[in-house]
């Protein structure tokens, strides 16, 4: 039996349902905000320990195999005693051997302000030596149920000093 062949207008009405998809799409009704993660990797109160390890980790440059479990606090500015506003838990994976790439893989848990009780889950390649990393949001909880969107990373202070990691979060967030 042979098959009809699409009509023209069927062909006109798939072409523009798309076309109206994708401007659906446009990145209005984004929220935008910014929060402050802070990495603590030593000292008497860590929020970033290492879990597991490969048996190669300690002789690679980039720490390979190595995977950290985190529980950082959020503020609301880069100053240490700024404001709480949740915390970022799960882990990242030292996932590369030729530079510094982590694996994220957290929940930004709000505890407090504007986004409290809600979470958004993040997944992605951090590439901490480079200016501005992205990061996917590909769910949450609370106002952010079912949230899209992505996260972008800049590395306020390194920690090189102090021990403690500084990063800016810029969330761009549609739910």
């Amino acid at each position: 039996m042979a098959k009809a062949a699409a009509s023209p207008a069927f062909l006109v009405l798939a072409v523009l349902l798309c076309a109206v998809a994708r401007a659906a799409d446009d990145g209005a009704g984004m929220t935008k905000f910014k929060v402050y993660f802070h990495d603590v990797v030593g000292g008497p109160k860590p929020t970033a320990i290492r879990v597991v390890q490969a048996a190669s980790t300690n002789g690679s440059s980039t720490f390979f195999g190595a995977v950290v479990a985190i529980d950082d606090p959020l503020t609301t500015d880069a100053a240490s005693s700024s404001s709480e506003v949740g915390r970022a838990q799960g882990s990242y994976t030292f996932a590369d051997q030729k530079t510094f790439g982590l694996l994220m893989n957290m929940n930004f848990v709000f505890t407090a302000g504007d986004h409290k009780g809600s979470s958004l889950s993040i997944v992605g390649r951090n590439e901490v030596l480079s200016a501005v990393r992205e990061m996917s949001i590909v769910g949450g909880s609370g106002k952010f149920r079912m949230a899209r969107g992505y996260v972008e990373a800049r590395t306020v202070d390194s920690g090189s000093n102090s021990g403690e990691t500084i990063v800016e979060y810029t969330v761009f967030v549609k739910a």
